[in-house]
């Protein structure tokens, strides 16, 4: 075995490449892919990044030569290779994701005796610069809501891409859902009596959000005027032909709305739930109570939002203090 670096030579067709050789598919990789989806709930899209992760890391181990020696022979110099080539081909937050997706497979593998250690605990991985989410400001939120309305006005679009089109960003911003939660959402779900939703989160977990009194009422109407089908396994969120809306299908909706309120065209949907969450602390909302209805599974994935307050709370100061 060279003790020298391990080059990564990209493929001159990657995608050619990334399918998995039928064996190795077999006999690493569809039990784990059984266990994150029947065992962990993961959904369809961590699925396909984990398997995107271990993808990329076998060819590299097959390009460098090293497949044939097997896992437990891996060495830490020949990982750390592997981080620094990752590099290359993916941006820092990408990368620790795919080494975290690389962990769990093999941890999986290690209490099933395949393996005999987890070769990823300790690898060092680049920094990531912390970022503050996106969010928009309560007017600039006022102002994208009543987008649906202003193209009814003008007759640029039609009464249900309108009542529609608000419903969905009543959702999104009015119970901070994720666009997946949104787009799997069914009428079933929803007591709109007591203006609450029941949601299936990330790995399954269930929560109930309220909807909000806005969101409410537009609900009622879409549900009364437009809805093809109101079944409670029917889904809210459809498309004209009475299909549930696809997650690309509202992305794409949501570009015509920012651009009409002149908002940058980079928010994505779940800016809006980030802009729920900001909203509701800066109004002293508690933070347990944000991580609840956020459906995070840990209280720092939400504590992030607290940093996005703090920043507007001195920006503000700097404003407004004579003393700033």
């Amino acid at each position: 075995m060279d003790c020298g670096s391990l080059v990564y030579v990209e493929p001159a067709n990657p995608k050619a490449e990334a399918a998995l050789p039928a064996e190795v598919q077999a006999e690493w990789w569809q039990p784990f892919e059984n266990y994150l989806a029947h065992e962990r709930r993961y959904s369809a899209y961590t699925v396909r990044n984990y398997r995107q992760a271990f993808e990329d890391f076998y060819r590299w181990l097959v390009l460098a030569g090293v497949w044939e020696r097997g896992f437990d022979a891996l060495q830490m110099r020949e990982l750390r290779d592997f981080v620094i080539e990752a590099q290359r081909r993916f941006g820092r937050r990408t990368l620790h994701n795919h080494v975290s997706g690389l962990r769990s497979f093999f941890k999986f593998w290690l209490r099933r005796g395949k393996v005999q250690r987890n070769p990823f605990l300790g690898v060092p991985l680049p920094k990531l610069e912390k970022r503050l989410p996106k969010f928009l400001t309560e007017e600039q939120m006022v102002r994208l809501l009543a987008g649906p309305q202003q193209l009814l006005a003008s007759e640029s679009i039609d009464a249900f891409t309108a009542h529609r089109d608000r419903l969905v960003l009543e959702l999104l911003y009015g119970a901070g859902l994720r666009v997946s939660e949104l787009t799997g959402l069914n009428y079933g779900a929803i007591d709109l009596e007591a203006g609450v939703a029941r949601i299936v989160g990330k790995g399954r977990k269930e929560r109930l959000c309220p909807i909000g009194r806005v969101a409410v009422a537009v609900l009622r109407k879409f549900r009364d005027e437009f809805a093809p089908a109101t079944a409670p396994d029917a889904p809210v969120i459809v498309t004209q032909r009475g299909t549930r809306m696809s997650p690309r299908e509202v992305q794409l909706m949501l570009k015509r709305y920012l651009a009409l309120a002149e908002l940058p065209m980079d928010l994505t949907p779940h800016k809006l739930r980030h802009s729920y969450a900001t909203h509701l602390l800066n109004a002293g909302a508690d933070l347990r109570l944000v991580q609840e209805l956020l459906g995070h599974a840990q209280l720092a994935t939400t504590q992030v939002y607290t940093h996005v307050s703090v920043a507007r709370l001195k920006e503000i100061y700097a404003k407004a203090h004579p003393r700033a």
